[in-house]
């Protein structure tokens, strides 16, 4: 009979992205097998509800922030070490999780490492110092790292063009993101707005992420108020640090009543086929769940080509691309899907079909299991072999 494993969980924020993905893989792996415990800086409580309904403890680690903050990393650290005494496999996830998770573990001797990217701290919109250190405190960690799990083909190719990670410890995965066996209908999309508040007549565009540097959410704005129409609702899901800024933006660009901000919500699903088209304005990204749950919904998708994005949205068979930073070239796009309604269904309906079985979660848990195990992902290597220029 196989043992029952111990696993930690450390990620930074157990929020829709990293910690999306991460609670998936777990709901997908058999319970007789596996006791896993998530520990996180910052909880979101729709996350944290469903973790520990699903009888999965959740221990919340205040330290553990993503900014940068040398006195609460080293609590953090420490805490760290404290927790993660007696677990079988130690998984993290994001930047700082994955550097302090990785490295505690290390300390402790842990059996076994396993590291997801969903993306990677550094950015061509950093300086060139700290870009040079993230990727240096990255190879670093790498070495105390078992198995390298990365959220698109194109996030594990420069996990290995930039030495981060050596190739033959590398698995790329799906997001989890279970496709609906209906695609929405005409009742959806009629509750869905009425729950927006979206006037009669008007067409909506949409997105769903952090009010955050990242996401770019002042382009989001630009590029919906460049389109100069007085029919287009635009609507953000998600909440952050740049909320105020962004609706300051939005009325100051004429948008006011038309543009709405959501905040978080728990009923993403159920908003998302009030769409006429989802618009993603993000700077840098791994593989965004947002995207691949739109193409779920059988939304046409424009976003930027940075990253992962381009594994799933291919320009002109499921969606179009823009180039980051120019929402001159978003809002072109999103223009003409709103003006070809055949072609933006077209999109919409091929964008959906092209989801296939790796991206769900049934896919991540058995690539899961066999990262904790070692099965066909090869035995645990000597630490020593990681070590990389």
């Amino acid at each position: 009979m196989t043992s029952k494993l111990r696993v930690a969980q450390v990620v930074t924020r157990f929020m829709a992205g990293a910690g999306g993905v991460a609670l998936r893989g777990a709901l997908a792996l058999d319970p007789e097998h596996y006791e896993i415990v998530f520990i996180t800086g910052q909880g979101g409580d729709d996350l944290v509800a469903k973790a520990r309904d699903a009888g999965h403890e959740v221990v919340l680690m205040p330290h553990l922030r993503s900014e940068i903050a040398p006195g609460d990393d080293r609590r953090a650290l420490a805490d760290l070490q404290a927790c993660l005494k007696g677990f079988d496999v130690v998984h993290t996830h994001s930047s700082k999780a994955g550097a302090l998770g990785r490295l505690a573990a290390h300390r402790l001797g842990t059996p076994r490492i396993v590291h997801t990217f969903h993306g990677f701290p550094f950015h061509q919109f950093q300086s060139w110092v700290r870009r040079t250190a993230y990727i240096k405190i990255e190879r670093s960690v790498g070495r105390y790292t078992d198995v390298f799990l990365a959220v698109g083909p194109a996030v594990a190719a420069e996990a290995i063009t930039r030495r981060i990670a050596p190739p033959e410890r590398v698995r790329t995965i799906g997001v989890g993101v279970a496709k609906a066996l209906n695609a929405p209908g005409a009742h959806d999309r009629a509750e869905a707005r009425r729950v927006l508040g979206v006037p009669p007549g008007m067409r909506v565009v949409g997105t769903v992420g952090r009010l955050a540097f990242q996401k770019a959410p002042e382009d989001f704005v630009r590029a919906l108020a460049g389109l100069g129409r007085s029919d287009v609702f635009g609507v953000w899901i998600g909440d952050g640090e740049l909320r105020a800024k962004t609706e300051r933006l939005a009325g100051k660009l004429g948008l006011s009543g038309r543009m709405l901000f959501t905040g978080e919500r728990r009923d993403v699903d159920a908003l998302l086929p009030g769409l006429d088209v989802f618009a993603m304005a993000s700077r840098y990204e791994g593989l965004p769940c947002a995207i691949v749950e739109a193409m779920g919904a059988g939304l046409p998708v424009v976003a930027t080509a940075v990253n992962a994005v381009p594994d799933v949205v291919i320009a002109g068979e499921t969606g179009l691309l823009a180039p980051a930073g120019m929402p001159d070239q978003l809002g072109r796009a999103i223009g003409h899907l709103l003006d070809n309604p055949a072609e933006a269904a077209r999109l919409g309906a091929a964008g959906r079909d092209r989801l296939g079985a790796e991206l769900t979660p049934d896919a991540l848990g058995a690539v899961l299991g066999e990262a904790y195990r070692g099965r066909d992902v090869g035995a645990p290597p000597a630490r020593s072999e990681l070590a990389m220029s």
